[in-house]
Formats: C-alpha cells, sequence, structure tokens
C-alpha cells in the first residue's frame, strides 16, 4: 500500500506538479518527515513516523495555500535536499558531512531557483521529485541498476516537464496567464 502510494504521489508530481503546488508541498514535507522521523525520535515505531510525517505534509500544504512566498523558499530548499538525499545511495556520497553539505548546497539552489523562477523551478523541482519518487519506489521491485535509476529520473523527469509546461503553455521566459 506505502508502495502504491508513493508510486501515486510521484506520478501526480511528475506531471502536474505546478497545478498542484500544494501537493508538491505536502509531498516534500512527507518525504522529510519520513526522512528526519527516525532521526529525531528514534525510539519511536514506524507508525509514529508516519503519521508525524503526515502531520507535516498537512500543515505544509496549509502553509502552502495561506503563505506562498514564505513557503516558496523553504519548499525550494526541501525539496533540493530532498532530491539529493534520495540520490545519496545512487551516488556513494555517504551521510555523514559531506553528505549534510550536499544537502544544504542542493536546498540552497533549490530555494534560489523557486524564488526566482517560480513557475519554471516549480515544474522543473516536482517533474524531477515525482520522477525521482517513482524510480526510487520501482528500483527495488525490479532490481533496476543505480545507473539505470539515474538515467531513468532524469528521462522522466524531463517528459514530465514538457508535459507540464505544455499544460501550462509555457514557453521560456513567458509567464502563466
Amino acid at each position: 500500500m506505502l508502495l502504491a502510494s508513493r508510486f501515486l504521489v510521484g506520478l501526480l508530481l511528475l506531471f502536474l506538479g505546478r497545478r498542484l503546488y500544494w501537493l508538491f508541498v505536502a509531498a516534500v514535507g512527507f518525504v522529510t518527515g519520513l526522512q528526519l522521523g527516525p532521526r529525531l525520535f528514534p525510539a519511536q515505531p514506524d507508525m509514529v513516523i508516519i503519521v508525524m510525517a503526515l502531520a507535516l505534509a498537512l500543515v505544509g500544504a496549509l502553509v502552502a495555500v495561506v503563505a506562498t512566498k514564505v513557503v516558496v523558499g523553504i519548499v525550494g530548499f526541501a525539496a533540493g535536499g530532498v532530491i539529493a538525499t534520495m540520490l545519496f545511495p545512487n551516488l556513494g556520497i555517504d551521510r555523514d558531512l559531506a553528505g549534510l553539505m550536499v544537502y544544504v548546497i542542493a536546498g540552497i539552489v533549490g530555494a534560489l531557483l523557486l524564488l526566482v523562477l517560480f513557475d519554471w523551478a516549480l515544474i522543473l523541482l516536482s517533474a524531477l521529485a515525482g520522477a525521482t519518487l517513482i524510480v526510487v519506489t520501482v528500483e527495488h521491485i525490479f532490481e533496476i541498476p543505480p545507473m539505470v535509476g539515474n538515467a531513468l529520473i532524469i528521462v522522466l523527469a524531463v517528459i514530465g516537464a514538457l508535459i507540464q509546461s505544455h499544460v501550462l503553455g509555457l514557453r521560456p521566459g513567458a509567464r502563466p496567464q
């Protein structure tokens, strides 16, 4: 059930991340909660971590609707960091100081992208997050090698970004109505 949910959220982010901005924020909050929960509360059972991640997702979605500009920077930072962390195993980066540095740098890049190029960055980050979530979900089932998984993430992200930009009628330098 959890794998199917992750796959479905990945598909929605991949193809509708810009339109469903609140879902993008909620998904980033949920994945961040799943990754931080066990580290912050190591003795808690998985169900408590899932509930905490869902609460973080709900709060993120509500704040995204109410305070978009503030959330844009925070979500960009979190999305960049989460995408980098999900790619850590495939890139061979340890989760120590180097991992933290990669998270922070990717987070800063994600925040800057969202603040400066909101529509395009949201399309790119949501497509990349959706593609990553899909591939990370299925690579264990189908035993996909890491290099193939990375290539698949890029291909899916490009397809998702093209579909999202076409649906919104965006061209480079253009703003949606």
